[in-house]
């Protein structure tokens, strides 16, 4: 690969037919956004938006800001910011990515992080921190305690998100910057909420005229963003170069498939980010509970029964009839049900848009990770809408599948003496290797207790626990119940 360009913009002439380059000019831009944590999974879907829309509108290239890493600008510093996205599919497509105008750390670039969010031209900042980059309490509101914020209240420098974010807006108000909007594209549900309330108390503790200044000025809209994206590999970087022909230090790859849902409250300039197919609506929440339910939901099924039947990636278990057509039918029938409507989409199109996605065998998504964690992601995935259906009188006989699947897996983990990530694995898997269903369902930090005392479900999830007892089994359940 050494004969091969570096990716740069002195080189972007030289890249394979095919592969698709910025449409608009790359130097002097002035960004509009601003960004916070410059990922795999930002520049997978956000930067990808902008780099859309730019050569209509050139106001939305992007400023990235690191608060520890320095990886991402080493690589693409000296590419001039670009990269290429690669769209996995049968057919992949291969895009550079030029969205990107400036890459800021927070350790050695602190005045110009603080002058880009003062900066008129700068209408948006953006975030991808993780939800432990909000320094959140239990209680959902700002961890006072927590040491960094801690640190900057007592009047040291930012050192964290939270802390970059407050002082950026109290140079903003003191500059007559103007309106801003803080959109949270993070993982977490209610996610413009939280990140709001926690700027506005950081804000309360250190300054109630900006905290004012902060309520009047600036917005915090929830967003969901999802699109499956693997992790950067050495023959990740190989393909693309083959590709091509250009050398990137840091490609990255997702799914075709990409969803971005937006809350329509913007105080800043809103970015025409619908020409690229962002949907702004009135109630993120209903897509985030969908997402919740009707995707991470039946993925979360396919990894447990797909394990049991000895499946070993996404595509792979809906390559079993007998397994596709029970998700498909549990998806419509039981789950889609329970959900509210989405604006400009029927849940039953966005169901099938999930099994499409699942089918992609250009995506080598593996149960066995998918699996790790059930008893913090069960919860949300599969019991509410076990509880909801309980409460309307509903029968719960296939969603109890994919529970009793999941006990299963603990026992078979248990069993083969393997490494199980869960953070409750060493109380719950002996329990599930004894088929003590009872026990397993007296475990409150999963099980609500509505449902531990629900006659019928307990009914239904020892049924189905029975019926797993081997492949044999599990298929003839499928069939009969699918």
């Amino acid at each position: 690969m050494s004969e091969t360009p570096r990716l740069s913009r002195a080189t972007l002439d030289r890249r394979t037919p095919g592969t698709a380059a910025p449409a608009y000019q790359l130097e002097g831009r002035t960004p509009g956004i601003v960004h916070f944590g410059p990922g795999a999974f930002h520049r997978a879907h956000q930067a990808a938006y902008a780099d859309a829309v730019l050569a209509s509108d050139p106001r939305w290239s992007i400023c990235e800001v690191a608060l520890n890493s320095t990886g991402t600008a080493d690589a693409l510093r000296p590419q001039d910011g670009l990269y290429v996205l690669a769209l996995l599919s049968a057919q992949p497509e291969y895009r550079i990515i030029g969205s990107i105008a400036e890459l800021l750390n927070a350790r050695a670039d602190g005045e110009a992080i603080l002058q880009r969010l003062a900066a008129p031209a700068t209408q948006l900042v953006t975030s991808t921190v993780t939800e432990k980059g909000y320094c959140l309490s239990p209680d959902g509101g700002l961890d006072l305690n927590h040491p960094g914020i801690a640190a900057e209240l007592a009047g040291g420098a930012p050192t964290t998100f939270i802390g970059w974010l407050v002082a950026g807006l109290a140079r903003r108000k003191a500059e007559a910057g103007g309106p801003l909007t803080v959109l949270s594209c993070d993982n977490l549900a209610h996610n413009g909420a939280r990140l709001g309330r926690a700027v506005r108390e950081y804000a309360e503790a250190s300054n109630a005229e900006l905290a004012a200044w902060i309520a009047g000025n600036v917005s915090f809209p929830s967003s969901m963003v999802d699109s499956i994206t693997p992790a950067t590999t050495d023959a990740v970087r190989e393909q693309v170069a083959g590709a091509t022909g250009l050398d990137d230090a840091w490609p990255i790859q997702r799914e075709r498939f990409t969803q971005w849902v937006v809350e329509d409250d913007f105080r800043g300039a809103r970015p025409p980010f619908e020409a690229a197919g962002v949907q702004f609506v009135s109630d993120v929440a209903a897509f985030e509970e969908a997402k919740l339910r009707l995707l991470n939901g039946p993925h979360s099924t396919l990894a447990y029964l797909g394990v049991l039947l000895g499946h070993e990636t996404v595509a792979d278990a809906m390559g079993d009839p007998d397994l596709s057509a029970f998700v498909a039918r549990m998806m419509h029938e039981d789950i889609a049900p329970t959900l509210r409507p989405l604006e400009g989409m029927s849940l039953g199109e966005y169901a099938d848009s999930v099994l499409d996605r699942f089918r992609n065998p250009a995506i080598r998504h593996l149960l066995a990770q998918i699996a790790w964690d059930g008893s913090q992601k069960l919860p949300f995935r599969i019991l509410g809408t076990v509880s909801d259906r309980r409460r309307a009188g509903l029968p719960t006989g296939r969603l109890a599948l994919p529970i009793a699947a999941w006990f299963r897996f603990l026992a078979l983990r248990h069993t083969d003496n393997e490494t199980l990530v869960d953070p409750l694995g060493a109380q719950l898997a002996p329990l599930a290797a004894a088929g003590d269903v009872d026990a397993l369902l007296a475990c409150e930090a999963v099980f609500p207790r509505e449902l531990a005392d629900d006659a019928e479900f307990v009914a239904a999830l020892r049924q189905a626990h029975a019926a797993l007892a081997d492949r044999d089994t599990i298929r003839g359940t499928l069939q009969t119940v699918g």
